[in-house]
């Protein structure tokens, strides 16, 4: 089971991912959560850094897609203005709305990307089909309530998966 928690690249925030090397490994399109990913969970629109990565984003050719657990009303808000797709109340892990993000996208999974900062939605819901995941460190230091409680599990998670050596990526930071 820790093997489905496991992302495949963890970075310290969006502006961290390499793009170029997304787009050697055949990377089409990016698949997005939205609150502490890209923006705080409190903060409703995108700060002038953010929307000047998400247009480098879109010249460099990749689709984009924000996926997120939250509702309409706070995603549509944030989406809206920069002209992005999205799907709400997405109830990640599950599959459907990966599935449906790709869809819309025209994508294999091969050529998708998902990132977000918890490993039991986002994580979890891209490994589930076979993506390539990223994790990025939470731009907040506060979370609502559930994400609160999957922190908890998370941490419990982190900690298995560094007694059990499959944290590779903290070996490279400490070089």
């Amino acid at each position: 089971m820790l093997y489905k928690l496991l992302p495949d690249l963890y970075v310290p925030s969006v502006y961290d991912i390499d793009l170029d090397a997304l787009k050697e490994r055949g990377v089409k399109g990016i698949i997005t959560d939205l609150d502490n990913t890209l923006i705080e969970w409190d903060r409703p629109s995108a700060t002038p850094e953010l929307a000047d990565w998400l247009k480098r984003v879109e010249h460099m050719g990749f689709k984009i897609v924000v996926v997120s657990n939250n509702n309409e009303d706070r995603v549509r808000h944030f989406c809206q203005p920069l002209s992005i797709p999205f799907i709400h109340r997405a109830r990640k892990p599950f599959r459907f709305a990966f599935k449906r993000a790709q869809q819309m996208m025209n994508l294999s999974s091969r050529e998708v990307v998902v990132i977000g900062d918890q490993l039991l939605t986002d994580v979890l819901g891209g490994n589930r089909l076979g993506l390539y995941t990223i994790l990025v460190v939470p731009v907040a230091e506060t979370d609502g309530f559930f994400t609160r409680f999957n922190r908890g599990i998370e941490r419990i998670a982190f900690y298995w998966m560094r007694k059990k050596g499959m944290l590779a990526w903290e070996e490279e930071q400490r070089r």
